[in-house]
């Protein structure tokens, strides 16, 4: 584990509740019945008659002063009446009593039964008020006080509380009559009431002890604590060979309905007010997410486990016995923040030396766990999931670095905000923004994945050069041209943006990163390379670099040249197409006249690959239709190529069969096949039939199909064995003549 992450535990270890010292809020409630000796029953709200009748019969309020208990008006105005002069009941009022207390103990973080002994009843009039001070242990295991604010009409009279440098303001008023206001706080904390403006403020007042124990508890100190971790969180940032986020699995189970900083329990909800405290404090960002460990490989079956059957941990594990893990993914996911908004992560991928302590999960049986029966050449298999709930921290300074592990799924879109946020900031480059862009690009170019296939629908390649150039970045567009583009991570789409990104670079260096890029990427683009030099050459005049040395790399890299390298086995050649021959022609035509003479040269010399019929007539009728190129050698040399492969065809004698006589192409030597030989041969037979179990005729089927024979197939399926049924057509005579018709109409298309 890190040293960091070895010493936060160790920071943490003593954090056992939340470092809440108070809580308050109002709540609505079946209100209580309260009864006043000498008054009666008070009604909701109170009204100003029967607060000014609560004055009359109350005393004042007195504080302890050392061993003094005194009556100071310059320190306390308030009215208060003995507990045994008032009664508090109602049909629901105990279990109401029970469920606020109940909220208020884990607001404090105490996990323990906590009782409320009714203390007293207070009235503050206008004016009244309660300056600094802190309440004393009335009965023996009293931790804090409970305040239930009755509805009443006044302002004023707010809750002051200040703990370790810290002040929180409550104003728990009620404004309807089934609310009540509720405020609690440890009794060692300084509190003070402010002075109340207007009307009464009616409380009543409880001392909370732990049930059935006199020990009592103080409001959390862990400003050692604190001190400790913000100095060990302000050093991560510049640390060498420190993890860029840490993870600390949370003790108790929490569902993805359940994760959030304001329900975790017990330590865990301790641990959260001191890391957020001191996240915030040191510039780290912290988040709650579900952590998740899916693993999957070979098992042995050790008993019944029906197939595909999951299980959940309170089912029995060993049924199966894991032979070996062949996958294992780490992720996070479902992310929290602590102010409870939203988190703008999908699911993210950790290392295991993140986990805190790393070995967190070892002795957790999975949460889902399936295992699946051998079938055919496949053995047994399982695959299992563990899941816990942890806190994610990493240094703000590393912030980028730990986002772009989350992919160019959550990495593009930020930095195409960077990247608005900057040009409409108009501020120039090197300027916060664009270094925090640059930063993240340089993080993304690190990690962009290198083994996958690119094809025509994959952009983030011309995406991220987009945004290189929108940011005019020199030398990340050198590095992603370099380390990407020019070793084998590029496609047809990117073409546009590297010439904008080429245009951004000296000439020298454009010319070389294009060169390497034809070179490596030739052999499996090969058509967008064609288009890649297309848009060079229509690019304004030298924003490319050197188009004859460009041109050259093109020609160079083309397949069947006698010095071409061999092939990546992993790569996928695209197709030769007449749109490359068209591109290749018309740039090289553009650069130099001794380039496309070149190009040319080596298209015809290699019919196999370049194709008369396929690549070379077509692009020739493209041609034709190009008013420009009448003027360049190399397309009329193709023109004239084609024009004499085209004549050639025509001048041969085409005239349908005068009898059954086909040309036998057959190359099996079997009984059936022979028949069939001698059968395409004889003038005077139209029709062969082979009566023969199902292989036989299959066979001959295949054979006939494959040989591509003057012959339609059916198969008579009366008796048994069926018939298959042979008869000549004159296939081979009309596939000729439609040829001819196409090749007439290809001299006509080329002004031959």
């Amino acid at each position: 584990m890190s040293s960091i992450g070895t010493a936060l535990l160790d920071s943490l270890r003593s954090v056992k509740r939340p470092t809440d010292f108070c809580v308050g809020g109002i709540r609505e409630i079946s209100m209580p019945t309260v009864d006043v000796d000498g008054l009666g029953r008070i009604a909701f709200p109170i009204l100003p008659v029967q607060a000014e009748r609560l004055v009359a019969i109350a005393e004042a309020a007195p504080y302890g002063r050392g061993e003094e208990t005194v009556v100071d008006r310059e320190v306390r105005r308030t009215w208060q009446i003995d507990s045994a002069k008032v009664r508090i009941g109602g049909r629901n009022w105990e279990k109401t009593l029970a469920g606020l207390v109940a909220d208020v103990a884990r607001g404090l973080g105490v996990g323990e039964q906590v009782a409320p002994d009714f203390y007293k009843l207070l009235v503050y009039d206008t004016g009244s008020f309660f300056v600094d001070h802190r309440d004393t242990e009335k009965v023996p295991g009293m931790f804090a006080t409970l305040v239930l604010v009755l509805p009443s009409s006044q302002s004023g009279g707010e809750l002051v509380i200040k703990h370790l440098g810290r002040e929180v303001t409550l104003d728990p008023r009620p404004e309807e009559p089934s609310e009540i206001g509720f405020a609690a706080f440890y009794a060692d904390c300084v509190h003070e009431v402010r002075p109340v403006k207007a009307g009464f403020r009616v409380t009543l007042i409880f001392n909370l002890r732990l049930a059935g124990t006199r020990r009592s508890l103080k409001a959390p100190d862990y400003h050692v604590e604190h001190g400790r971790i913000v100095k060990l969180l302000r050093g991560w940032a510049s640390a060498e060979d420190e993890p860029d986020k840490l993870i600390l699995p949370l003790e108790h189970a929490y569902t993805p309905a359940e994760l959030s900083f304001s329900a975790l329990k017990g330590a865990d909800a301790g641990v959260a007010s001191v890391l957020a405290e001191a996240a915030a404090e040191a510039d780290c960002d912290l988040h709650l997410a579900l952590v998740s460990i899916e693993e999957s490989g070979s098992a042995e079956h050790t008993g019944y486990y029906g197939r595909g059957r999951w299980s959940s941990d309170e089912e029995e594990d060993d049924e199966f016995e894991v032979a070996e893990v062949f996958d294992r993914a780490l992720i996070l996911s479902e992310w929290r923040r602590p102010d409870g908004g939203k988190a703008e992560f999908d699911e993210f991928p950790f290392a295991e030396d993140e986990l805190c302590p790393p070995g967190a999960f070892e002795d957790l049986a999975p949460d889902e766990q399936v295992f699946h029966e051998a079938t055919g050449n496949e053995g047994a298999s399982f695959e299992r999931t563990y899941r816990r709930a942890g806190f994610v921290l990493w240094p703000i300074a590393r912030r980028l670095a730990v986002l772009n592990q989350a992919g160019l799924r959550t990495t593009q879109p930020y930095l195409e905000g960077l990247t608005a946020r900057w040009e409409t900031s108009k501020a120039e480059i090197q300027s916060p923004l664009w270094r925090e862009a640059d930063e993240l690009s340089g993080h993304m170019l690190r990690t962009w994945p290198r083994h996958v296939w690119r094809d025509e629908g994959n952009i983030d390649a011309s995406r991220m050069l987009n945004l290189l150039v929108r940011l005019g970045n020199v030398a990340r567009i050198d590095a992603f041209l370099a380390g990407l583009s020019a070793e084998g991570i590029y496609g047809a789409p990117d073409n546009e943006a590297i010439v904008r990104a080429a245009a951004l670079l000296p000439a020298s260096r454009a010319t070389e990163l294009l060169v390497r890029i034809f070179s490596r990427n030739a052999p499996a683009h090969l058509g967008a390379c064609g288009d890649l030099l297309r848009r060079c050459v229509a690019a304004p005049m030298g924003t490319t670099g050197d188009l004859v040395r460009i041109g050259a790399a093109l020609i160079d890299a083309l397949p069947g040249a006698p010095t071409r390298e061999e092939v990546d086995t992993r790569t996928r050649p695209t197709p030769m197409s007449p749109g490359f021959v068209v591109d290749l022609l018309t740039a090289t035509s553009r650069i130099d006249a001794g380039l496309a003479a070149r190009a040319i040269e080596h298209l015809l010399a290699w019919s196999k690959t370049y194709k008369p019929d396929e690549v070379l007539v077509p692009a020739a009728r493209t041609f034709a239709k190009l008013a420009e190129s009448v003027a360049w050698p190399a397309v009329a040399r193709l023109r004239e190529t084609s024009l004499d492969h085209l004549r050639r065809r025509i001048a041969l004698p085409l005239e349908a069969p005068r009898n059954w006589a086909r040309t036998n192409p057959l190359k099996c030597t079997c009984a059936d096949c022979r028949g069939l030989g001698a059968f395409l041969v004889a003038p005077d037979q139209q029709q062969w039939r082979l009566k023969a179990i199902q292989d036989r005729r299959t066979h001959v089927e295949q054979s006939v199909r494959r040989a591509a024979c003057d012959l339609d197939l059916t198969t008579e399926r009366r008796g048994s064995p069926h018939t298959l049924v042979a008869t000549k057509n004159q296939a081979s005579f009309e596939r000729r003549a439609k040829q001819r018709r196409q090749d007439l109409e290809n001299v006509s298309a080329l002004g031959g």
